[in-house]
């Protein structure tokens, strides 16, 4: 199994709160195991699967009071527009709402929409259409509005 699918499967693991998961390809099984924190604050991360690589931690970003960075809340592919032609949910200024659709992520063949999570403004857009994203890669930038 490649390294990049393993990494998917440990994104999926961590979107669901999954504590296990066994994969069997082409005769070949791959189990996949993490423990959930016994704390909020104080995560005890299971060691790595014999023979699975540890998914490397997103570094924190520290960030300004006005600045709302989007990230991918899961590994799939990012897609600006809700059809292949259509017009992008958002561009390069456009001030956007909490709840409005930013853009699409593609997870194993599942459209999920990504929504803004408080008011701001499109200060940058970080990937782009079609792009595939890890767990936690920034998407847009946003300044919150009225800062």
């Amino acid at each position: 199994m490649k390294e990049s699918d393993i990494r998917k499967y440990a994104g999926l693991m961590e979107e669901l709160g999954l504590t296990g998961l066994e994969i069997t390809e082409d005769n070949k099984v791959v189990r996949l195991e993490r423990s959930i924190p016994v704390a909020a604050k104080e995560a005890v991360p299971a060691g790595p699967a014999p023979g699975a690589q540890m998914v490397p931690p997103v570094p924190k970003e520290t960030k300004s009071l006005s600045e709302i960075t989007v990230k991918s809340p899961m590994v799939g592919v990012f897609y600006a527009a809700p059809a292949e032609d259509g017009k992008p949910y958002v561009a390069m200024g456009d001030s956007v709402k909490k709840g409005q659709t930013l853009c699409i992520i593609e997870a194993m063949k599942l459209m999920n929409e990504i929504a803004a999570e408080e008011d701001g403004i499109i200060e940058e857009i970080c990937v782009t259409d079609g792009q595939v994203v890890e767990y936690g890669t920034p998407l847009f930038r946003l300044r919150r509005a009225g800062v």
